[in-house]
C-alpha cells in the first residue's frame, strides 16, 4: 500500500476501516500537467483523461453484500451533501459495471469533483484535501457492527 498518494490515503484508509468495503485503486486528483518536457504521449494522455477529480474504487468487504454497499454509499452521500453541499467540491458515488472478458465486473466508486473547473490548481488541491478531511470524518461513525 506504499503507493497510495498521499492526498487520497485517509479516505482509502477510512473506508477501509469501516469494515464495509476493500479499496483497490485511487486518485488524488492531478490539477496541472507534472511534466514540462514537450512527450507527446503524456500530452495526449492529458488531453484524453480527466484528472481534475479525486477517486476511490472499492468492492464489498468479506461477508459484505453489494446491497450493504450500496445503502452505506448512499448514507455517505447523503451526509456529505447535508453537511458541505456542492461547493466548493461535490461528492459522487456509483456502481461501476466493467465488462472482462465473459462476464460484468461490479465495482463501486467515490468522486470528490472541485465544483468550478476554473478555479486555480492550488485551490482545487486544497479543496479536494479539505473534502478528503471531511468524508473521512462521516465515515467514521459509519463503521460496520
Amino acid at each position: 500500500m506504499n503507493d497510495i498518494e498521499s492526498g487520497i490515503r485517509p479516505l482509502v484508509d477510512a473506508l477501509n476501516a469501516t469494515g464495509i468495503v476493500q479499496t483497490f485503486s485511487s486518485c488524488e486528483g492531478h490539477y496541472t500537467a507534472d511534466r514540462t518536457d514537450g512527450d507527446a504521449a503524456f500530452r495526449l494522455e492529458q488531453t484524453l483523461v480527466d484528472r481534475n477529480l479525486a477517486y476511490v474504487r472499492f468492492v464489498p468487504a468479506r461477508d459484505v453484500s453489494a446491497e450493504q454497499v450500496e445503502t452505506a454509499l448512499g448514507q455517505w452521500l447523503a451526509t456529505y451533501k447535508k453537511k458541505h453541499g456542492l461547493l466548493p467540491v461535490r461528492m459522487i458515488g456509483y456502481k461501476l459495471f466493467t465488462p472482462i472478458d465473459d462476464e460484468i465486473d461490479v465495482t463501486f466508486v467515490i468522486e470528490l469533483h472541485p465544483f468550478n473547473r476554473f478555479d486555480s490548481p492550488d485551490q482545487k488541491r486544497a479543496d479536494t484535501n479539505r473534502a478528503v478531511e471531511q468524508t473521512v470524518r462521516i465515515l467514521d461513525g459509519h463503521v460496520r457492527v
